[in-house]
């Protein structure tokens, strides 16, 4: 009988993961995801305190990395393309585009300057949006997958 991994070989990062290839197309996706985002800041200012641009950010974000990685995850494993794109759109680009560390911080900035029901209003819809917004782009991914696959266009 074999005896199960080690935990430190459980935790490990495979080598692959920190090839320079894998590294770069993280940075170069990140780059673009956080202009992106940088972008979009500068078309909906906030309103009221509201951080609207981040939160649009998330939610779209949320929805595109649902969607990629539910497309991805069909007709293969995760090598090859399917795994230079995961790279560089969902860690890089998404992972960029995002800002969920922005999130806390926002939220904090409300609720310090005692705007308890802002940062309520934005903190928790984000979250909940954001995981409805995931499942809405994972659940249009398989429905297009079962279609392609049923032969129908």
């Amino acid at each position: 009988m074999t005896p199960p991994p080690s935990r430190s070989a459980q935790n490990t990062v495979p080598p692959s993961s920190l090839a320079p290839g894998s590294l770069l197309l993280v940075f170069l996706g990140g780059a673009a995801g956080t202009a992106a985002r940088q972008g979009l800041g500068l078309l909906l200012p906030s309103a009221a305190g509201f951080p609207i641009a981040i939160f649009a950010a998330n939610m779209l974000g949320a929805f595109l990395l649902g969607l990629l990685l539910e497309a991805l995850s069909h007709g293969g494993g995760s090598e090859g393309r399917r795994r230079r794109l995961r790279l560089l759109l969902g860690t890089g680009f998404m992972g960029g585009f995002t800002t969920y560390s922005a999130l806390a911080t926002d939220s904090m900035l409300l609720f310090s300057s005692s705007a308890v029901l802002p940062a309520l209003a934005y903190a928790l819809p984000t979250v909940i949006c954001g995981a409805l917004a995931t499942w809405c782009g994972i659940a249009l991914a398989a429905r297009r997958a079962a279609r392609t696959a049923g032969g129908a266009r």
